[in-house]
């Protein structure tokens, strides 16, 4: 077990009280609560009017489900481009820190910003939610996160269509498993034992 400390603050009473209601609605103690934000420290930064990331960009906080559906309607080239963008965001993160190869606190992060939730199968196969985003922006997300490296930018339905190299060589490199009807998964997205 790591050694703790003990802080203390002083609060308003307005922000108690709001604290007292938080923890009623959420089923928790007032500690838990308060451990849960301090612990979002690791994630981002909080300023006095804004948020930002822990290598200083501007955040917003938008539902996921707003993010998902305009990533949707994009075409797939550009769902690779913005999955591309999201993981190197996040490696940047991990390089700052020192944990650019360490894959757990990469997923961590995610799960933490609400990205996904870190689940694993039993060979330790990353499954990530259907709910994240659309396949191809996933799938360049996860290549990026886990290879450190851009996702071929002809692997999307109009470059592959009539092309069977090239569609095997996508199944080849890809190499989707059907772990869960709804998550995806993928060969490549696989956490060492070892980590």
């Amino acid at each position: 077990m790591e050694p703790t400390k003990v802080i203390t603050i002083r609060i308003d009473e307005k922000l108690n009280e709001h604290l007292d209601n938080m923890k009623e609605r959420m089923g928790i103690s007032k500690t838990n609560l308060i451990k849960n934000y301090l612990e979002f420290s690791k994630y981002l930064i909080k300023h006095k009017t804004a948020l930002s990331s822990l290598n200083d960009r501007d955040l917003v906080v938008i539902k996921k489900s707003f993010l998902r559906n305009l990533i949707e309607q994009l075409e797939e080239k550009e769902q690779l481009n913005y999955g591309d963008k999201l993981a190197r965001f996040v490696n940047d993160i991990a390089r700052i820190y020192g944990k650019q190869e360490d894959l757990r606190y990469k997923i961590d992060f995610c799960d933490n910003l609400g990205f996904f939730n870190s689940f694993f199968d039993d060979n330790n196969y990353l499954l990530t939610t259907k709910k994240f985003g659309p396949k191809k922006f996933v799938e360049a997300f996860l290549w990026r996160l886990f290879k450190q490296k851009e996702l071929n930018s002809n692997y999307i339905e109009e470059e592959m269509k009539g092309n069977k190299s090239l569609r095997q060589k996508y199944k080849s490199e890809i190499k989707k498993l059907e772990i869960s009807s709804s998550h995806y998964s993928y060969e490549f997205a696989q956490i060492p034992k070892k980590q």
